[in-house]
């Protein structure tokens, strides 16, 4: 009976120290778990089982350690850093997507402890101080603020609300965006010290006018960032539109020369059938096949199967270019860039400086060739960008041409290969192999997941 006593004055009396412990183990099973599945939803952000883990288990050590070892408001900002860290250093999330993934659970939790705190502490008849250092107040009031975030959760998965952050917003509206967020989580942070520091005083009704305040505050911000986003898109739909109806219209003209051909070309084949010249059969076909290719490859510069518009823009500009210079291109398309495991701005920069590179090599040698092939090795879990170009200098020193300054071109810095260089160093999980033979000088991208 003592024992069941002393239990009952441990968690219905003062006791800081048990307080935050149980908090701690609240924080690490449920907080964390909760926090991520939030953020993967609404930000729709694909991760791996060990990037699960990762996130969770680290996430959770690091805001017990946080709460229990940095005084406030400074282990709050600390969880900030770290949290945001995961995300864009560790996870690979873009800037922006991992700013605003850093907030928006703080915005979450705290609009939900605004609406609960008044109420909870008048039902109870409690105080702030009672609520915060008392075991049998502080966790129910916890385990009900992670009970309504866990139903708004299933219900954003449910109707499949996701905000979707585009990589390639234009620097004025990210900063917008950015400053918007900051701004609305200042507030929500000082209401919510102002609250607390009020709390015994404040009427209910001012609690939830305030709460309403706030919910419609983002909510405003949230519908804003829903229609820049449709706007955006929309933008980036028109200018995917134009691209591809320039290779519609070349594709057209192929296909229409192909067609007025026709006749010609079979009263040809039959003129080499009837002479039985074989030789020149093959070599004619040859050529026709060459033509046949250039039609293949107009096929495959398509949005639907070149899915990222950057992407996309970025191919059929240089493979123009390459047809201007009078370069055979043989593309081979056969890969899902929505899963890239790596920043499309940093693989968009990466494919723009070797296509360069081999456009320009194939443009001064005698052949002409560049063969582009895009692949997923699933048995090696990775995706595989192959570019092989003809070449002319045969004594080009491979392990030489990623340093700074080197360059064999005029006019020319020397920067490329080392920008590809320093992107290879800040992602683990990228290869870059660069071979020669005496034919084609080839860079293999290889990208695990």
């Amino acid at each position: 009976m003592e024992f069941l006593n002393n239990i009952w004055t441990a968690i219905s009396t003062p006791n800081e120290l048990l307080t935050n412990f149980c908090i701690a183990i609240l924080i690490l099973l449920v907080e964390a778990p909760l926090t991520f599945y939030l953020i993967s939803n609404v930000f729709n952000i694909k991760f791996n089982k060990k990037q699960r883990i990762i996130y969770i288990v680290s996430s959770g050590i690091i805001a017990v350690i946080a709460n229990f070892f940095i005084d406030w408001p400074f282990n709050i900002i600390f969880n900030y850093a770290f949290a945001f860290t995961l995300l864009f250093f560790i996870m690979k999330v873009s800037f922006i997507k991992s700013f605003i993934a850093t907030l928006f659970p703080s915005i979450v939790f705290n609009l939900v402890v605004n609406l609960l705190a008044n109420p909870y502490f008048s039902l109870l008849n409690i105080s702030y101080e009672q609520a915060n250092t008392i075991l049998i107040y502080r966790v129910p009031f916890v385990l009900l603020t992670y009970l309504i975030v866990l139903i708004l959760n299933f219900v954003l998965k449910y109707r499949k609300i996701t905000i979707n952050i585009l990589e390639n917003f234009d620097k004025r509206t990210k900063v917008i965006i950015t400053l918007n967020f900051i701004f609305g989580f200042l507030n929500i942070f000082l209401q919510g010290i102002l609250s607390v520091k009020y709390i015994d005083i404040l009427p209910i009704e001012f609690t939830f006018f305030n709460f309403l305040c706030l919910l419609f505050y983002f909510g405003l911000s949230f519908y804003s960032l829903a229609k820049i986003m449709n706007l955006v898109t929309t933008t980036q739909k028109l200018q995917n539109a134009e691209e591809y109806n320039k290779t519609l219209h070349i594709l057209h003209d192929s296909v229409r020369g192909f067609k007025h051909d026709f006749d010609n070309i079979v009263t040809t084949i039959g003129g080499y059938i009837k002479t039985n010249d074989m030789k020149g059969l093959e070599k004619y076909y040859s050529q026709l096949e060459e033509d046949c290719e250039k039609v293949n490859n107009l096929y495959i510069l398509n949005p639907d199967i070149i899915n990222n518009p950057g992407i996309y823009n970025l191919l059929t500009t240089k493979y123009a270019e390459a047809l201007r210079k009078g370069i055979k291109v043989n593309l081979t398309f056969l890969l899902d860039l929505n899963n890239l495991h790596m920043k499309i701005y940093e693989f968009a920069r990466m494919l723009g400086i070797l296509l360069d590179n081999a456009i320009e090599a194939a443009s001064e040698s005698d052949e002409k060739v560049l063969n582009i092939v895009f692949r997923n090795d699933s048995k090696n879990n990775r995706n595989i960008v192959l570019i092989e170009n003809t070449y002319k200098d045969k004594n080009v020193n491979i392990d030489e041409i990623f340093n700074k300054g080197v360059t064999g071109k005029e006019n020319h810095t020397g920067l490329g290969l080392w920008e590809v260089k320093q992107i290879l160093k800040k992602n683990n999980n990228i290869n870059l192999y660069t071979n020669k033979n005496d034919t084609y000088f080839s860079q293999q991208l290889e990208i695990y997941y």
